[in-house]
């Protein structure tokens, strides 16, 4: 058995830099392939079916392994489940670099979100399990500020590097970074249960089929449509032309999810192991933090997702430069993050989220009413750079919230779980706000050509929206351009007028939230003795 105080010295924070790069590594490499699409097709000659499972299947084994393998870190070991899920990462990003067909780099895509799965649960339960005390605000003020920052940098990054070296070296940049990661891994603390035992592999299946089938539904309903099918899907050898396969991908998840629930809770009342365990929800701030990190998901990646279509399609910049004005608010994120530490000596954690989400809230206002045809680049950047330290007090703060009460020993499949949480709230994101500005394109791009006679005023409406606004270069009309852009301004903008709402919301979720005092510095005996810092936790085997 190990002590409560095991691990590195206070004063150390080389397990948190290897931690946050290996994080760093994941988030960007989520968004960088967005960018480096075009590239991709020019290159591999590409279908849209083969474009849109190079990034959708990373997604989805990502969010549908989390669960598994963050029960696997806390009975092997989450220090050894970390560098494996690097190695995995690194070694499929070597493949994807070489891929010479779509095939081929949508299979190490996929096995890119096998590492991923690994590996970022995992980051959360080590922070959670080796800092104490101030420390761990600063740890989870990093990690936190890393997941809003660098979803945010990716596309600069891409822009970049997709631009002067081409888009193999978005997978080849990741070669020295894993080569590093896997050198510094030996540097963090090992730690596990010691009370875990033997896998669920019924319950594992119905979390890997649950998970998967809600967020293929949530990514690809705006795709295939949810109710008239949209296009032809072709699934695993299915063929989907009369109807679509989102509304049946989205039952069975939900079925089986429900089916994972009942399971778990009769083997945890037989005193059997558990897949997941559902106690963790009995936690009020688990439970609270959990809703409002959906609702922090929701609204940043539904953010990212169309102020770049509205700044490429309707403005014209080029990936790079819309990169550039979405880097605001990765700024914003790791300038508030630096702030939390100073600020939790006053503040309690509940009230930084609180600011975070209101700030949040007040940038995504500011940023709509900030659109507009004939906006300058740098226009929205001062609301982008408000919301984006939103991101940073909310995010960074939420984690140490939600993690507060969690028994050490089940640091892992709580970290699995909240990344879940996450990753559900991002596809809700895609699919809501998405599905909003989709509509609204169509709809205002017919009362923008209101003189135009119906066969015109519906092709083009059609064209728009069924793009997302990326078919609006491609008008050549100047009228009809014109009329196109001002319709994705209004989409845009009712789309930021939507998320601005959600997030207040979430700060009334925040009311729900425990009281929690301000964190104060403790020393090791503390600790040991079971001080507030602990939350009761108990020591790791």
């Amino acid at each position: 058995m190990t002590s409560p105080t095991s691990g590195p010295p206070r004063q150390s924070w080389l397990p948190l830099v290897v931690l946050a790069t290996g994080v760093s590594m994941v988030v960007i490499d989520a968004t960088i392939v967005n960018v480096a699409v075009p590239a991709i097709i020019a290159d591999l000659g590409l279908g849209a079916t083969d474009v849109e499972w190079v990034n959708s299947i990373y997604s989805l084994m990502f969010a549908a392994l989390l669960i598994p393998f963050g029960r696997a870190g806390d009975r092997y070991g989450r220090r050894r489940l970390f560098a494996l899920g690097v190695a995995v990462f690194l070694v499929a990003s070597v493949l994807a670099a070489m891929s010479a067909n779509g095939p081929m780099l949508i299979g190490v895509r996929a096995v890119q979100g096998v590492g991923a799965a690994m590996a970022v649960p995992m980051t959360l339960a080590i922070i959670n399990r080796v800092y104490v005390g101030r420390q761990r605000v600063i740890a989870f003020a990093v990690w936190g500020s890393i997941i809003g920052g660098m979803a945010a940098a990716g596309p600069l990054a891409g822009g970049w590097l997709v631009t002067e070296y081409g888009w193999r070296a978005a997978f080849w940049v990741n070669l020295p970074i894993g080569a590093l990661l896997l050198l510094g891994s030996l540097r963090v603390p090992e730690s596990r249960d010691g009370r875990a035992t033997g896998g669920d592999l019924a319950g594992l299946v119905l979390a890997v089929l649950g998970t998967t089938g809600v967020v293929f539904a949530l990514i690809e309903g705006q795709k295939y449509g949810w109710f008239e099918p949209r296009r032809t899907a072709d699934l695993f050898g299915l063929r989907f032309e009369s109807v679509s396969p989102v509304p049946f991908a989205f039952g069975a998840g939900v079925l089986a999810l429900v089916a994972l629930i009942v399971r778990e809770r009769r083997r945890e009342r037989a005193g059997l192991p558990v897949l997941v365990d559902l106690t963790l929800f009995e936690l009020p701030s688990f439970r609270y933090g959990s809703m409002t990190a959906v609702i922090v998901a929701l609204g940043e990646f539904g953010m990212i997702l169309v102020l770049p279509l509205f700044l490429q399609s309707a403005l014209g910049y080029t990936a790079f430069r819309a990169g550039l004005v979405i880097a605001a608010l990765a700024l914003g994120t790791f300038l508030a993050g630096g702030l939390v530490p100073p600020l939790s000596k006053t503040l309690s954690p509940r009230s930084i989220v609180r600011i975070g989400l209101a700030l949040e809230a007040a940038g995504a206002a500011g940023i709509g009413l900030s659109l507009a045809p004939d906006m300058g680049a740098w226009r929205p950047v001062p609301w982008l750079l408000l919301y984006g330290a939103g991101i940073g007090f909310a995010t960074a703060q939420l984690t140490g919230v939600l993690m507060a009460d969690v028994p050490a020993r089940l640091s892992g499949g709580a970290s699995a779980l909240q990344s879940t949480v996450r990753q559900l709230g991002a596809a809700l994101g895609v699919a809501i706000l998405g599905g909003v500005l989709v509509s609204g394109l169509g709809s205002a791009v017919e009362r923008g050509l209101s003189d135009r006679p119906q066969q015109v005023r519906t092709s083009v409406a059609r064209a728009v929206e069924e793009s997302a606004g990326a078919a609006i270069p491609a008008l050549r009309d100047p009228a009809v351009h014109a009329a196109a852009v001002v319709a994705a301004a209004e989409a845009t903008r009712r789309v930021t007028f939507i998320t601005a709402l959600a997030l207040l919301a979430g700060v009334g979720i925040t009311l729900l939230l425990p009281r929690t005092p301000v964190v104060r510095d403790e020393s090791p005996e503390q600790v040991a003795a079971g001080g507030p810092d602990t939350g009761g936790r108990e020591p790791d085997m």
